[in-house]
């Protein structure tokens, strides 16, 4: 099974196309999962696959994405039941 990441960003996620830069970004690097803004000016990202594709979007998260105001970043590995064959966007 796929390792599974959690990570909730908080900022202004809205508004800068950041969801459409987690889809693009996450498929280069052949990872799946999905982005979805939660409660509070915050994003919530499920990211599977590869533990070297994953660093490899963190690392892009913090120096990359279209978010000019980020109050914090965090990620998690984490249990999760269910495989994506791809990534999306949730709203």
């Amino acid at each position: 099974m796929k390792k599974s990441y959690r990570c909730v960003i908080e900022g202004k996620v809205t508004g800068g196309n950041f969801q459409s830069w987690a889809l693009a970004t996450a498929q280069e690097l052949n990872l799946t999962g999905w982005i979805r803004n939660i409660e509070g000016n915050k994003a919530e990202i499920l990211i599977q696959g590869e533990a070297e594709a994953y660093a490899a979007f963190r690392e892009r998260l913090k120096t990359e994405a279209p978010l000019p105001e980020i109050k914090d970043i965090s990620c998690n590995v984490m249990d999760y039941d269910k495989v994506h064959e791809h990534f999306e966007m949730r709203g």
